[in-house]
């Protein structure tokens, strides 16, 4: 079985910093694109940044400059390095991933969340 686990959340004074970690485990052939997506109360569920396997990386506007998507293929693991942070950031970030299990089976799996909260 597949699961992803993250850590890392906190609260956090604006202009501060925080790094997620987001671990994939169980019976895996391969880890494909990963990703952070957030929640802020009220809202839907947005896109913060990719990286494929290679390393090619994507950001939403609003966290270019601020925000660093990084990865361990050997640990199967995605980070988050979040700088200058501000109280918008404040939301449930999410992992998720492109995972092919050990039985060649393809889907794609989300974390149960960790929650970033930004004080102004």
């Amino acid at each position: 079985q597949v699961q992803l686990v993250e850590s890392g959340g906190g609260l956090v004074q604006a202009g501060g910093s925080l790094r997620l970690a987001c671990a994939a485990s169980g019976s895996i052939f391969s880890v494909n694109a990963m990703g952070w997506y957030r929640q802020a109360v009220g809202k839907t569920r947005e896109l913060v940044a990719t990286i494929t396997s290679g390393g090619s990386t994507n950001y939403q506007d609003s966290v270019k400059d601020r925000f660093t998507i990084s990865r361990d293929n050997a640990k199967n693991t995605v980070y988050l390095q979040m700088n200058t942070l501000k109280p918008e950031d404040t939301a449930v970030y999410y992992c998720n991933a492109a995972i092919v299990d050990a039985g060649y089976y393809g889907m794609n799996y989300w974390g149960k969340g960790t929650l970033v909260t930004v004080s102004s």
